[in-house]
């Protein structure tokens, strides 16, 4: 069975007003105290906290962890007056600040007001591949899916004191930096390499690490990173997220082994794909994977459980996906949930509030 493991970034906020808090580093030193410390990352921003899994093999296994790190991050958080909250963007105001250290300098000085304004909180899902070649066939496999499964995660409709319009408006702020985008197709592990050194060459990118697509081969695990979606408020929406994905992977990973080739789309209309899920999220027309044209959201849904059925049902995950998927269409995603608190109570420090009480729920 694949292993996945999933890592989350969420916002740091003050525990009684909701305004985010500059807590990261302090957060991270008690981490050490406790000996969190490998769950636990900086981000670019002292007001975000990244918090990162064990892999796991079952979809309980990695609930369990989720809630586990959320826990315990929220627990160091209240130390210094603070809260995590699982929401994709400030719904407030930022004035951020970047985390000290060389790597962090390089970025601010390379990347301007892009890194100095950059504060999203996305799920990165990590799935086990047994080789390159099987990373690359799985990627040119699951591209044309990802707007689907950003659709499903979408968690991010308010930006400094307003509503976006958008369900995920952390897609439209993430792929400000230079890579974040769908890749193309690739075909082979060399194409790949190739595509990868040729963007390097530019000098744009300071180091490998800043090439960040919408899904990549780690260069760090033997895993597949698939980094669409936004952060999820709901612990149990972000491991179904994640066995979704694996279930992706699974699904890929037979079809090349059969020798079945993928649509083929560009990149370009992929990217259209992602911006018309970053608006809609499930409540909308989305494009279709398999035609390229607007379907309702229900409906690509839908074909996305039959797609990866036969893998979630090896993993036992089928049963407890399919329902969660039925639950997203039926009351909606993240966004949705923050537009419904907000419109309860009128005030955006309320919802963050409430928001942060999810996030643990």
């Amino acid at each position: 069975m694949r292993t996945f493991g999933v890592e989350e970034e969420y916002l740091l906020v003050d525990g009684t007003t909701g305004e985010a808090r500059s807590v990261a580093r302090q957060v991270l030193r008690r981490a050490v105290d406790e000996q969190h410390r490998e769950g636990f990352d900086a981000e670019i921003q002292q007001e975000m906290l990244e918090l990162v899994t064990e892999p796991q093999t079952t979809l309980d296994g990695m609930l369990a962890a989720i809630r586990e790190n959320r826990r315990a991050a929220d627990e160091l958080a209240r130390e210094h007056g603070a809260r995590i909250v699982a929401l994709a963007s400030p719904p407030l105001a930022v004035e951020a600040h970047v985390m000290p250290g060389e790597r962090y300098r390089r970025i601010l000085d390379h990347y301007g007001m892009t890194a100095r304004e950059s504060i999203t909180c996305g799920q990165h899902v990590h799935v086990s591949v047994d080789s390159r070649e099987e990373a690359v066939a799985v990627l040119d496999r699951i591209r044309t899916w990802l707007p689907v499964v950003l659709a499903l995660s979408a968690n991010s409709p308010f930006s400094a004191g307003q509503d976006t319009g958008h369900a995920s408006y952390r897609a439209q702020l993430w792929r400000r930096w230079p890579t974040a985008n769908p890749t193309p197709y690739f075909g082979s592990v060399e194409a790949l390499d190739a595509y990868e050194h040729e963007m390097l060459e530019t000098g744009v990118l300071i180091d490998e690490n800043m090439l960040h697509f919408e899904a990549r081969a780690s260069k760090r695990y033997p895993t597949v990173e698939v980094r669409v979606a936004d952060v999820s408020l709901h612990a149990e929406t972000s491991a179904s997220i994640a066995a979704l994905i694996r279930g992706l992977v699974a699904t890929a990973a037979a079809e090349w082994r059969r020798g079945i080739e993928p649509p083929k789309p560009s990149a370009d209309t992929l990217r259209l794909a992602s911006w018309r899920a970053s608006i809609s999220g499930v409540e909308g027309e989305l494009v279709h994977p398999l035609t390229g044209r607007p379907a309702s959201a229900r409906d690509v849904v839908q074909s996305l459980a039959a797609h990866v059925a036969g893998a979630l049902a090896e993993t036992g995950d089928e049963v407890a996906v399919r329902g969660w998927l039925e639950r997203m269409l039926d009351g909606g995603t993240g966004a949705h949930w923050q537009r419904a608190a907000f419109a309860r109570t009128a005030d955006l420090h309320a919802m963050i509030g409430e928001a942060a009480a999810q996030t643990q729920a």
